[in-house]
């Protein structure tokens, strides 16, 4: 928890602390550790959608998918 503490400047689990990655096999790994540190991890692109979009952007964007098809949304 020393680099952690470092981090933040509080001891114990990093409750409201992420690392973002783009990296499959490193947010597989890094999960590992999420009980035992706190320790949050997610995806770059997952992140900034929630922020930019809000925090209901995936079912948004997939009834909106459902409703005009991928081809239109992507456009």
């Amino acid at each position: 928890f020393k680099n952690i503490e470092t981090l933040t400047g509080e001891t114990g689990k990093a409750e409201n602390l992420k690392i973002l990655t783009s990296c499959p096999s490193c947010l597989q790994g890094m999960a590992r550790y999420e009980k035992s540190t706190g320790l949050g991890t997610d995806y770059i692109v997952v992140e900034l959608a929630a922020n930019l979009l809000g925090d209901d952007w995936m079912r948004e964007s997939a009834k909106k998918i459902r409703k005009e098809g991928i081809e239109r949304v992507l456009l």
